[in-house]
């Protein structure tokens, strides 16, 4: 079968799929007001393609604003009037009053379902039930976020007494946020820094990902009716003309991106006072699999396979090198490869799909030019047809053996590329990821428990997860996600994101009855929101 045959004819689509109106977006939020853009638009192509006889053709799906510095700027002053160098009316607002914000957020959010899930298919490929579980894991970690910052302050809500010394201690929000997400979970991964940002009381700048941008649009209005005038500004355009000038201002005070570390690098540095910057970084990873000679072979093939190929292999969690000793390494390969073979590729809106088309330009050619340096290597193709491609569709490959002087052995492809590596003693591994740039997580795969838990030891002060006998993955959301060296800044959870963006306030005195007498009666007259005692329900 032609690849581009898994390309459809538009009478192929069906209706409650298709995308049939063309998305011309001008708009953007700033101080409370949709603004129109009257300059440039950036137009927004699908990696789905059109097939008309022999000839494909990409579909455009709309255009958004291209913004410039000066909109930038104004977005920032926005949300600096708004912060009012901690003094504006959403950081003094009671927690329970920025909660009852989101909550109204949310009802609204949830009414554009359909329209985000659809606009997620066609803007980064991704299969219908994982664009779906994408949107209602979003909501839930916003409700989890509540839930969180209610205990929060119920735990805050009580009065310490230690050494002599009565205090009441509270978080409180840090300044001015400029939350930045990736293109593979553009709503999910975003929402998962914004959210937190937000509800804790921080002014925010919210730049949507590159790719997945046109479907921030339906939730424009949400924003709008949900949140004071500066609180949350939207903007869009080209990163080196508006964000940029962001971080020469020096006025932006909380920094949160999920992207490469290069990016985050160079934006960092053009911060002029760093040492005011907090930065919460989800950046590059390159996540073994360790497969040990006991390992169960039916599981472990299972878990690879999900862990390499889940939405192409686009995720920062997937596993993109996987470590076999050479006992078993034959066997694995050939069971691997049988499997990956049985994986749906197709269009997102088709059943059971796994494989679908790429949105990042230029894409497939990386992925190329990877497995053609491995296979002149000495690596082979294991898969019938793996490393095809034709437009924005790229069969996934199996390659055995990968040796440490091929590109893939160190270089994030990101993408369906499954590199395998056979070992002979463990400790090729161990040097692997204790001389890694990246640091993220790995798994490890085995039955042994004394030599399972030696590893255990040996990794738990390399990465920042170590999955047994399981894919390496972000959830559940109570987890701490966060890693080492160059793959990550920061931790995030519901609860950890909490505390990320905020910073803990003490007010205390002595403890003797002049004082506590004071302090009760502000208590009482209620003269102060933070030494408030309520207790939130």
């Amino acid at each position: 079968m032609s690849l581009a045959t898994l390309f459809p004819q538009a009478a192929d689509i069906p209706a409650e799929f298709a995308h049939n109106a063309l998305i011309t977006q001008r708009e953007y939020l700033i101080n409370g007001e949709l603004l129109s853009w009257a300059g440039e638009l950036s137009p927004v192509l699908s990696p789905v393609h059109i097939r008309a006889g022999d000839s494909l053709s990409q579909v455009l799906l709309g255009h958004t604003p291209l913004l410039d510095e000066q909109a930038a700027l104004s977005a920032l002053e926005s949300a600096v009037k708004a912060y009012n160098l901690g003094r504006g009316a959403w950081p003094s607002m009671p927690v329970l009053e920025r909660i009852q914000h989101v909550e109204k957020f949310l009802g609204l959010m949830q009414l554009q379902r359909d329209e985000v899930v659809r606009l997620l298919m066609w803007e980064i490929g991704k299969p219908y039930a994982d664009a779906a579980k994408e949107f209602d894991r979003t909501c839930d970690y916003i409700r989890d976020t509540i839930a969180a910052l209610k205990q929060q302050d119920r735990d805050a809500s009580h009065f310490i007494i230690e050494q002599g010394s009565l205090g009441k201690i509270r978080r409180v929000p840090v300044g001015v946020a400029l939350c930045m997400g990736p293109f593979n979970y553009p709503l999910n991964e975003t929402f998962t820094t914004l959210i937190p940002a937000l509800i804790m009381g921080n002014t925010v700048i919210f730049k949507p990902a590159k790719y997945g941008v046109l479907l921030i649009q339906p939730l424009l209005q949400a924003f709008l009716q949900s949140f004071p005038a500066g609180v949350i500004n939207i903007i869009y355009g080209r990163g080196r003309e508006t964000v940029g000038a962001l971080m020469a201002s020096g006025k932006i005070d909380l920094f949160a991106f999920i992207g490469t570390n290069k990016g985050a690098s160079d934006l960092k540095r053009m911060h002029p006072k760093p040492h005011r910057l907090r930065a919460v970084l989800g950046l590059d990873a390159k996540n073994p699999a360790i497969v040990l000679a006991d390992a169960d072979m039916h599981r472990t093939i299972k878990e690879c396979v999900a862990g390499s190929l889940s939405f192409n292999g686009q995720r920062c969690t997937a596993l993109k090198i996987l470590f076999v000793q050479r006992s078993i390494a034959d066997e694995f390969v050939s069971q691997l490869t049988a499997e990956v073979s049985k994986l749906t590729a197709g269009m997102p809106w088709q059943a059971g799909v796994t494989i679908t088309p790429l949105p990042e330009p230029g894409k497939t050619g990386f992925l190329t030019e990877l497995l053609q340096d491995a296979l002149s290597k000495g690596a082979r193709l294991q898969n019938p047809g793996g490393g095809n491609s034709v437009a924005s569709f790229f069969q996934p490959a199996v390659l055995y053996p990968v040796s440490s002087d091929m590109r893939l052995y160190s270089e994030e492809q990101f993408g369906p590329l499954v590199p395998v590596v056979p070992c002979d003693h463990i400790s090729e591994v161990i040097d692997y990821v204790v001389n890694s740039n990246f640091g993220q997580q790995l798994s490890i795969f085995g039955q042994d428990a004394i030599q399972v838990g030696e590893l255990v030891d040996i990794f738990a002060n390399q990465v920042g997860r170590i999955n047994i006998n399981s894919q390496c993955q972000r959830g559940p959301d109570s987890f701490p996600f966060n890693g080492r060296k160059d793959s990550a800044e920061g931790t995030l959870s519901v609860v950890d994101a909490l505390r990320q963006f905020s910073t803990p306030t003490l007010v205390a005195a002595k403890y003797q009855d002049s004082d506590v007498d004071f302090v009760k009666q502000m208590v009482k007259a209620r003269s102060s929101n933070f030494l408030a005692t309520d207790f939130l329900f």
